[in-house]
């Protein structure tokens, strides 16, 4: 990855309209989800984004979370977690995003929620370690400057706690891989804890979005080479990057229409959109 990479492949307004640019087939069979249900809930935190900043607690205490991003601003935006190594902070991570060249090996990607719907929200459940993280957003609308270009960036420290709460129960799984998504049951019309474990090699996002009634694919690529006009279609949420051998959780309420899953994660070897790489899958709610 490189810093077009991160501008041009990894914001997340062009992850849900050139997503469109390619459709998948099929799904693969996963085993069934065997999460345990708890009564302890996890701790909860709420990511508040307008144009361009975050509000959101300076620390949060380690252990299952459920964060929810509310968006007040008029412009479509996400919240990438990512986590520093010790010493590092956001001040090291912007200025290497400027300076360009390979990421560094120090910043990880650790989830977050993807865009709400218009007016909503949308929460995911992660296990936070403790550490020095930032909510970063890479969205590029409406003249292609990432957003995390413009300030909006925040950073906050997970601090150690006993209580880590529980794992959540989900009703489906939604298997990452290089270069694939797999749902271990259909998804279906209705409210959905859906649990997502990457098993690929490396990091990858689900990244979860409707078409309007009545628009296409072509549609969403005309909008994603001009921006101009209403998009032809909506974000509902998902979650954003996350490193191999994550567990993570995120919530979505779906009615019947056409949807897209996509990763548009840059890939390790080549720095392509891992879309281009066929990772993508439409799914159908009925």
């Amino acid at each position: 990855m490189y810093l077009e990479e991160w501008r041009h492949m990894k914001h997340r307004s062009t992850v849900f309209l050139l997503a469109a640019a390619v459709a998948c087939a099929g799904s693969g069979d996963t085993p069934p989800d065997s999460s345990a249900t708890s009564s302890v809930a996890p701790s909860e935190v709420t990511i508040t984004a307008r144009d361009f900043a975050f509000t959101m607690p300076d620390s949060v205490p380690s252990g299952w979370t459920k964060i929810t991003l509310v968006n007040e601003g008029p412009q479509l935006h996400h919240a990438q977690l990512v986590r520093f190594d010790d010493g590092k902070t956001l001040a090291d991570f912007e200025a290497a995003l400027k300076a360009g060249g390979p990421p560094p090996a120090w910043v990880h990607d650790a989830g977050g929620p993807n865009p709400p719907p218009d007016g909503g929200s949308a929460s995911t459940m992660q296990n936070l370690e403790p550490g020095q993280y930032a909510v970063v957003c890479f969205v590029d609308l409406p003249d292609h400057v990432p957003h995390i270009m413009k300030g909006m960036s925040k950073a906050f420290v997970v601090t150690p706690s006993t209580s880590t709460g529980a794992e959540p129960s989900s009703s489906v799984t939604i298997t990452i891989a290089d270069y694939s998504f797999a749902t271990s049951t259909p998804l279906t019309a209705g409210k959905h804890t859906v649990k997502v474990v990457n098993n690929g090699p490396q990091s990858h996002e689900v990244a979860f979005f409707r078409l309007n009634d009545g628009k296409t694919v072509e549609d969403f690529m005309k909008f994603a080479e001009t921006y101009q006009g209403e998009p032809p279609g909506m974000s509902v949420g998902g979650i954003a990057g996350v490193t191999p051998g994550s567990n993570t959780y995120f919530d979505v309420d779906l009615t019947p229409g056409e949807y897209i899953l996509i990763c548009f994660v840059p890939d390790a070897k080549d720095g392509k959109p891992h879309v281009a790489h066929g990772m993508m899958q439409r799914v159908t709610i009925s």
